[in-house]
């Protein structure tokens, strides 16, 4: 019997993974679901080694691991980025990878908006001083109405984002490699990169990690951004400068900072450089886990491989 292999939690009852598998198993394949993450990679290796399917979520899945499964075909990836997969390796054994793009749109792009009003808002500050018996005095913030809200990157979560931010009554004003004239007949402005890092009361950053977009924020554009503007990123830790912004907040520079990602999955080291920066809301890379999201992206990572099944891909990104 052929293996499917759930490798890590993907935040859903193994009853409804059962139960959206049952075609597979008429085609003789048995699926196997694991309720922990495994980080030891003997371990791991073990546990996937005879998966003719893999799925998981934002566990990385190293070269050395997937070169050593003889029976894998697909890799499922439960999750819209996938530079935590080896695609190298992939591409040379042949086996194919599906994303489940666009399960977390709605509940990425709504906590966006979580954290640029919990900073503005001085949201957790004002809940501190609420415990401690005190007031309102120095708390007053600023509201997102008619505000300049850039959005970095114009896919799927970055147009909801949009979408939104044009609901509160901001004027949006976008980067993309491309300008979609559907949007701009919508309402919303395109420009260069930098005039809408320049521009932006509130930056959102919605584009993949790749080399181009590694450091894409770094310390010359965080400098070049309003003193009083705010930066937020639920894309993909890399893409921000990390250490640059913790420094620039530290020396005054910028309203505040949202971030939900960081160089490496949370836990983060307690001496990361924004654990001590000022003015920020930190989230441990929560902004696509809803739990709607999960029963989606439970149905898109089985439909992935009943179209694999089918010698039609889709999602496919290797």
């Amino acid at each position: 019997m052929k293996q499917i292999c759930v490798m890590e939690p993907l935040g859903v009852s193994e009853e409804l993974l059962q139960s959206l598998a049952e075609p597979f198993k008429a085609q003789g394949y048995e699926l196997v679901v694991h309720g922990t993450k495994e980080t030891d990679q003997v371990k791991l290796l073990d546990r996937v080694r005879e998966a003719s399917i893999i799925i998981l979520a934002n566990q990385p899945l190293s070269g050395e691991i997937i070169r050593q499964c003889p029976n894998l075909e697909f890799i499922s990836v439960a999750f819209t980025g996938v530079d935590h997969v080896d695609l190298d390796a992939c591409r040379k054994k042949g086996i194919v990878v599906s994303n489940a793009a666009g399960y977390s749109t709605q509940a990425v792009a709504e906590l966006v908006f979580g954290l640029a009003i919990s900073v503005m808002r001085n949201v957790l500050p004002c809940d501190g001083r609420t415990r401690a018996g005190g007031t309102k005095d120095g708390l007053p913030g600023f509201e997102l109405h008619g505000k300049t809200f850039g959005v970095v990157g114009m896919g799927a979560i970055g147009v909801a984002v949009a979408r939104i931010a044009k609901a509160f009554g901001c004027h949006v004003l976008a980067y993309n490699r491309s300008e979609k004239p559907e949007l701009v007949a919508e309402g919303f402005a395109f420009a260069d990169l930098d005039t809408v890092v320049r521009e932006a009361d509130i930056l959102s950053l919605h584009v993949p990690l790749n080399d181009a977009t590694r450091h894409l924020i770094d310390a010359k554009r965080i400098d070049s951004m309003k003193d009083t503007a705010v930066l937020i990123n639920t894309a993909r830790g890399p893409v921000v400068d990390n250490e640059a912004l913790a420094k620039a907040l530290k020396a005054g520079k910028l309203r505040g900072a949202g971030i939900d990602v960081f160089e490496m999955e949370p836990p983060i080291p307690t001496d990361h450089p924004l654990c001590d920066a000022p003015r920020t809301v930190l989230t441990p890379h929560i902004a696509f886990a809803s739990q709607e999201a999960f029963v989606t992206r439970a149905h898109i990572v089985m439909d992935n491989i009943v179209a694999f099944l089918q010698g039609e891909p889709v999602n496919r990104v290797c």
